[in-house]
Parts: structure tokens; sequence; C-alpha cells
């Protein structure tokens, strides 16, 4: 007997074009043939009632407005959403749901504008479910954070041809799951948090990878992902690591070819391989920026 398929919702396949080609001029006058990131208007609407709109390059929106309602606490489970629609000629995403979500404007009622590209939000519902996370303990080498690294150089895409987006990624080990770029890091972790979804990974084993700043936003959606460990080329805030502290979230910043920063959860990390260091000197400081 043939085990049941796994539910997913009927989705529609509506991804655009990451960049598009125009003219410009250069500084000595001659023209030139570039690349620029896509960028469109997306209205969420849930059960004909709209929600918001989102900024997005629109490479993969359904999986985009899933993860978003589920970070947002507005689904818990994959089955409450019967059908993803997206019609770019009217800029929106028709969400249908199994009628178990009432209440959720109610509950939406309050939000924060963050810091995030293209301006993210955090509802008080999500904030409400923070700290009752408990991520999982593990530990991690020094030489696979320089092996997934070297992984991850390989990625970036649409910014290495266009600039302007970025990039975040799903990894197990030295392993790239999944890397997705759009115009908000926060967009791109929500396209991921319902790649999550979909297939059904959960967070225990993964680690996040982000090429932006470690914001409170980007703490609370990864730990509300289950995922350990979160690592960055970039730098973070205060609020991020005050948030990192409450769940126990292993944060890893300015991470670039032989150098990190540990930020949180220095007792995670066994260093196993330790670079020379050519320029020995006390008290480094470090400029912290997005």
């Amino acid at each position: 007997m043939n085990a049941k398929p796994p539910y997913r919702p009927r989705m529609s396949q509506s991804g655009l074009e990451a960049t598009h080609r125009i003219l410009a001029l250069d500084e000595q006058g001659a023209e030139r043939e570039i690349h620029i990131a896509g960028e469109r208007a997306l209205t969420i609407y849930i059960d004909k009632v709209e929600l918001l709109t989102l900024m997005t390059m629109g490479r993969r929106p359904e999986e985009l407005v899933l993860g978003y309602l589920l970070n947002q606490g507005i689904i818990e489970r994959l089955e409450q959403v019967r059908t993803i629609q997206v019609e770019w000629d009217v800029e929106a995403a028709a969400v249908v749901t199994d009628g178990s979500i009432e209440g959720w404007q109610e509950r939406l009622g309050r939000k924060t504008v963050t810091t995030g590209c293209g301006q993210g939000t955090v509802f008080a519902s999500m904030m409400d479910r923070f700290d009752a996370i408990q991520l999982a303990s593990h530990r991690y080498t020094q030489s696979m954070i320089y092996g997934l690294l070297d992984s991850l150089a390989r990625h970036n895409e649409i910014y290495r041809q266009a600039g302007a987006v970025h990039g975040c990624a799903l990894c197990r080990g030295t392993e790239v799951i999944d890397f997705v770029e759009d115009v908000g890091r926060h967009n791109a972790v929500d396209t991921l948090a319902g790649r999550m979804l979909l297939d059904g990974l959960t967070g225990e084993e993964l680690i996040f990878y982000t090429t932006g700043r470690l914001t409170s936003e980007m703490v609370i959606k990864v730990a509300q992902m289950g995922i350990p460990l979160l690592l960055s080329r970039s730098g973070l805030t205060q609020m991020g690591l005050e948030m990192a502290q409450r769940v126990g979230l292993t944060m890893i910043g300015r991470a670039k070819g032989k150098h990190f920063l540990v930020f949180n959860g220095q007792q995670a990390i066994e260093f196993d391989q330790r670079p020379e260091d050519r320029h020995p000197r006390a008290g480094r400081t470090h400029r912290e920026e997005g």
C-alpha cells in the first residue's frame, strides 16, 4: 500500500526574472548595458481581506507569502493554507485558508516597523511567542565554519550581477541547502521559512546564513525557525544581541575569509583551526555596520 503523500497547498508558479537589462552612462560618458535587480509590490490577501504589501524581487513569491504568514504567527501549520495564487498583473497574492485562523486581524493590531531593508514589520503576536522558544544545543568546529564560508562564496549570483540585494541561506554543516536573494533580507528569511514548511524541514540541525545585519528581527525569525546558529558576514545591533542571549542563539558575525567574531554562544565553538595572527595587537575594536 502506497503511503499518503505529504500535504501541499495548491500554489501558482509565478516567479519573476531576478534582473533586468538597462543602459547607463559610465564616468567616461560611454554607454554600458548593465543588470539591475527587479522590485515589485505584492499585496497579500487572506480570505479576501488585505493584510499588507511587501516589496520583493518576486523570484519565489508563493514561498515568501507562506513563510511570512508562518513567521508572523498567522498560521501554525501548512494544512491551514488551501491555496496561494499570485497574480502579478494586479500585484496580489490571494491566500485561501481552511477557516481556522479567525481573529488574526486583532492579533496583528500592534506592530513595530523594523530596520530591515525595505522596512520589515514585527507584530506584537510574534513577540509574545519569542520567550517560549528553546533552541537545541550544538557544538561547531572552526574548520566547519571555514568550510561553510567557502561553500557560500560560490553563491550571491544576483548580487555579483546587479548588486542591491541581500542573500540568506539554509545550511547543514558545510552544505548549502538553499540560497535566496531578495531586495530585503526579511523577504529572504521568510522565503526560506516557507521552503522549510513545505518540505517538512526542522531547524535543529541547520545553520542560517545572511549577508545582512544581525538585527532583532533577524534573530526573532531565525529562532522561530528553530535554527540554533546564525552566521553573517556583517555586524549586529544591540537588540539583536540581547534577543540572541534570551533564547541561547549562537551568533557569529563579520565572517569573511578566515575571520569571524562570536557574539553569543562562545561555548559552542571549538577552535580547531586557528589561523596565524599576522597582526597581533591588544584591545582590538571593530566598527559594527550593516
